[in-house]
């Protein structure tokens, strides 16, 4: 049996363009193996600690990194070294898988993206004589003992390839270091002209630090104070950090972003799947020991210790939530403030998110702001409307013993439907603005005839301005009369405004949305005024003989309907309210038409 021959250009070319996303890495797959080689050598003598750096000057040629770890002999240097692919680290140093951050036996490789050729010396603390080990870009490579007695640990010597100076030079290695290698559990010191730079210092997020440390880590990592900091952990796969809440939401394309260390090495400064996609409202930093990273190092692997190390920080992030909703409900009120449009936008999606963080969500009802969670408590019955001008139009009309919700905004009528499957005690109904208008009583039996004239006089007072005219008994003394149409009235009517205002092109794409909408439809697109039997104005009305005046009355009643319900005004309507109000003060006044010239552009 042959065995297959590998282009180790080939390979690096493979890890350069494929798995690695930058020559950078070569950095952290030294610390990777340095790190490795110290843990090792614990278990051996209890020595070692220290990864020493020297990046490339004018002066040395070449960049250096030293580790006081186990060190290699002869034959492991061959075991380890001279095999692309192999990885056997645990067997040789006899350790246990999550000691080691390096699993794949490619890291070195990435040494070959900087440079042509890798240099290794090495001296293995179990004995032995020192020996080097020399890897070129072709793939030969040699292996020689040496004479001299090295100090215990590796040695990996790196001239750099035409392209790749300036990344071993010590501005970028140091930068390079500190990304990497900053809370690392061994010393790692950087050599510059000024001396010697420690790079690794304590965690915020998993040491014992005092907790304004890790807040100050927070707000550095985020950009502003957290709102709160959560702690989340899971023991079995040895993952655990701190979740900091922002104090602002973010932009609704942003996914879910988690700084994530494995072995206190960072991994990455955006992992998109160790927590749950619901949990957009945190910035977490997070380091594991049992978590398995991809080749490149740069993602994790989707296995079940992920999955559950997911689980179990969402469910450290939702028992936040809830304890603060019985600890300091101002202070999750606040947090909801911040987030609702994105928690509103996830609950609708996401059962385990709705079931605990819906009740403290907020919509507009007739009784005012309220969170849902009152909401249900209060009232079994719940009614909506589904947009903004609907919600408007029937609020004015609504019984007091009941609740209505406007669903206009972004999200709102989704979650009121979701009411009955988190709330089964619940039912909800969707309210239709003509079938509110029909629920209204009549006028009384003995001024049913007098209603009904006035019905059809100020139906033709407005008949140019396409509204019909309808008396109705509303329980609300103060109110003269409701605008009322349903949603597609609406949205004709403001087709034909937005005519009157643009262009012949878009005026034209609209009239055909007119002769399509109004070929579909077997109703007119009529509105309707709707005046308040119980409103002394409007009961005068039938006594009113004079017809200007009870023509511009009309006209001033149905454009306080149109502001009232929030509707914009056309330029028709305009001119209508302000030639009623001219003539009805000459009319006061005694005063002749022409002192108040004004065509009525009915």
């Amino acid at each position: 049996m042959r065995q297959f021959q590998v282009d180790l250009r080939g390979v690096v070319d493979l890890l350069s363009r494929h798995i690695y996303s930058s020559p950078r890495v070569f950095l952290r797959e030294l610390l990777q193996n340095a790190r490795d080689a110290i843990t090792a050598r614990a278990e051996v003598d209890g020595g070692g600690g220290l990864i020493r750096i020297s990046p490339l000057t004018d002066a040395s040629g070449e960049f250096v990194l030293r580790d006081d770890g186990v060190g290699l002999t002869a034959s492991e240097v061959a075991d380890l070294l001279a095999t692309v692919g192999r990885s056997s680290k645990r067997d040789i140093f006899d350790l246990p898988r999550s000691d080691f951050l390096g699993q794949f036996g490619i890291g070195l490789l990435s040494c070959f993206m900087v440079a042509d050729s890798i240099v290794i010396r090495s001296r293995s603390a179990r004995g032995g004589a020192s020996v080097e080990w020399t890897g070129n870009a072709d793939g030969t490579f040699q292996v020689a003992e040496l004479d001299e007695q090295l100090p215990i640990g590796t040695s990996v010597h790196l001239v750099p390839r035409f392209d790749s100076d300036d990344l071993l030079r010590g501005p970028a290695v140091r930068e390079l270091a500190t990304t990497f290698a900053e809370f690392l559990p061994v010393r790692v010191v950087l050599e510059t002209p000024g001396g010697d730079l420690d790079v690794t210092r304590p965690a915020p997020f998993l040491d014992e630090t005092d907790p304004a440390e890790a807040r100050e880590f927070g707000r550095d990592l985020i950009g502003a104070a957290p709102l709160d900091v959560i702690d989340v952990s899971d023991a079995a796969t040895g993952t655990r950090g701190l979740a900091y809440v922002l104090p602002f939401a973010p932009p609704p394309s942003a996914r879910q972003a988690t700084r994530m260390y494995l072995g206190r090495m960072l991994l990455s400064e955006n992992a998109a799947d160790i927590l749950p996609d619901w949990a957009f409202f945190v910035r977490a930093v997070i380091d594991s020991t049992g978590l398995s990273p991809t080749a490149s190092r740069e993602s994790l692997v989707e296995d079940a210790a992920l999955e559950r190390a997911r689980e179990q920080l969402g469910a450290g992030i939702r028992r936040w939530v809830l304890e603060l909703g019985l600890r300091e409900p101002h202070r999750l009120a606040q947090f909801v403030a911040v987030h609702e449009v994105g928690l509103k936008s996830l609950v609708r999606h996401d059962e385990e998110l709705a079931r605990f963080i819906t009740r403290w969500l907020t919509v507009e009802t007739t009784h005012g702001t309220m969170r849902l969670g009152d909401l249900v408590d209060r009232f079994p019955h719940i009614r909506y409307a589904r947009t903004v001008d609907e919600f408007r139009q029937v609020a004015g009309i609504a019984q007091p013993s009941e609740v209505l919700v406007n669903g206009g905004y972004l999200y709102d009528a989704d979650l009121v439907r979701m009411l009955p499957d988190l709330h089964p005690h619940v039912s909800v109904e969707q309210v239709d603005v003509a079938g509110e208008l029909d629920r209204l009583d009549p006028p009384p039996l003995d001024d049913r005839d007098a209603a009904v004239a006035l019905e059809e006089r100020a139906g033709a007072v407005l008949e140019s301005s396409s509204c019909a005219v309808v008396v109705r008994t509303i329980d609300r003394t103060d109110l003269t009369g409701l605008y009322v149409a349903d949603p597609e009235v609406l949205r004709a009517i403001d087709r034909t405004r937005t005519k009157g205002i643009t262009n012949a092109l878009w005026g034209g794409v609209l009239s055909k949305i007119d002769d399509t909408v109004g070929a579909e439809r077997d109703d007119d697109l009529t509105a309707r005024l709707c005046l308040n039997w119980s409103n002394r104005v409007v009961r005068a009305l039938v006594g009113v003989t004079d017809d200007a005046v009870f023509a511009r009355t009309v006209q001033l009643l149905y454009i306080q309907a149109l502001l009232a319900g929030h509707h914009p005004l056309s330029d028709d309507d305009r001119s209508l309210m302000t030639g009623a109000l001219a003539d009805l003060v000459s009319l006061s006044a005694g005063l002749p038409a022409d002192v108040f010239p004004f065509d009525d552009p009915h």
